[in-house]
């Protein structure tokens, strides 16, 4: 018998969010799935993914990925209003701008989320596997 886990991850720093990054890379995420809490300044994402840190890389798992500390977000190619379409995460990537830091999430088609925050705080912590 397979030992099922849930994975949780937290970066701080860009080695943290590279793996954060690979981990998500192909996530599915609908648009209704991503929501930012401007009052408490986090942003977070659900999404569906392939569980690459197993053998089994078949496995989906249901997953949030959040990011605290967030100021400001920008959105760029993502119709907002169609919450059913579903975007394909290719990767996270971070620029250090003066004193904030500029996270991007950048999806298929030129769709692009920036996020600028303080500092790097993102937490990836899976929900339950896709049956």
């Amino acid at each position: 018998m397979k030992k099922k886990y849930l994975a949780k991850i937290i970066a701080t720093d860009n080695e943290g969010l590279q793996m954060i990054s690979t981990c998500c890379a192909g996530a599915k995420i609908k648009i209704a799935d991503i929501k930012y809490l401007k009052n408490s300044k986090v942003f977070l994402l659900s999404l569906k993914r392939s569980k690459i840190e197993v053998e089994d890389k078949e496995e989906k798992i249901n997953s949030i990925c959040k990011f605290e500390f967030v100021d400001r977000v920008k959105s760029k190619n993502i119709k907002q209003e169609q919450p059913d379409l579903t975007l394909e995460l290719m990767a996270i990537d971070f620029l250090k701008n003066n004193e904030s830091y500029e996270i991007n999430l950048i999806f298929v088609n030129n769709a692009y989320i920036t996020l600028s925050t303080e500092i790097i705080e993102i937490t990836l912590e899976d929900q339950n596997l896709i049956a």
